[in-house]
């Protein structure tokens, strides 16, 4: 049978970076996570914030961050303020602590809008993935490389493959928004 494991791949890398997308997004808890894209210059270069320091979650709204060297306490301070936490960081010399506020009514449904539409940029990145394998698959027919039969039977599996995915996707966003528009 035709190899549509790469279609499935495909479909599970974008199932993959929803999740760590998702993971990104906080909801009123710290996750350390949040801190994923942040870069902190050293030494010149970008570099992620793991790996300048060692980051904690000694309460369940509070992130610190201990710097493996104190001179990267300003720029670990500068990168927290241009990102798009909306975190004040607090710096007491060796440390860097992030309060989390609770999150108000307002901004819970705003992050639950923006869970689902990433979630609906991630269906249609599978459907677009769907159709083109729907495409190639009908090339491959026409070019009598397969019979129509086996175009059926292909194009079966890859609605199956699809709908199984969409319904992860689904379940994503509904186990995000939950986590988010709990107080």
């Amino acid at each position: 049978m035709q190899d549509i494991k790469i279609y499935e791949d495909k479909m599970n890398k974008t199932l993959d970076n929803l999740l760590e997308e998702f993971g990104t997004i906080r909801a009123g808890r710290a996750n350390p996570h949040v801190l994923d894209k942040l870069r902190v210059d050293y030494y010149g270069s970008p570099t992620p914030l793991q790996q300048v320091g060692n980051i904690s979650v000694p309460e369940p709204r509070m992130i610190v961050i201990q710097p493996w060297e104190k001179s990267l306490l300003k720029g670990i301070e500068k990168a927290i303020l241009t990102s798009d936490l909306g975190i004040n960081p607090t710096n007491d010399g060796s440390v860097i602590r992030l309060i989390f506020p609770e999150l108000t009514e307002e901004r819970r449904k705003e992050l639950s809008k923006d869970v689902k539409k990433k979630g609906e940029n991630a269906k249609v990145a599978v459907r677009n993935i769907r159709r083109d394998a729907n495409d190639t698959f009908k090339k491959k027919e026409k070019a009598a490389e397969i019979s129509e039969d086996d175009l059926n039977d292909v194009t079966e599996k890859i609605q199956k493959l699809t709908d199984k995915m969409i319904e992860k996707i689904d379940k994503a966003i509904e186990a995000k928004t939950k986590e988010i528009m709990t107080v």
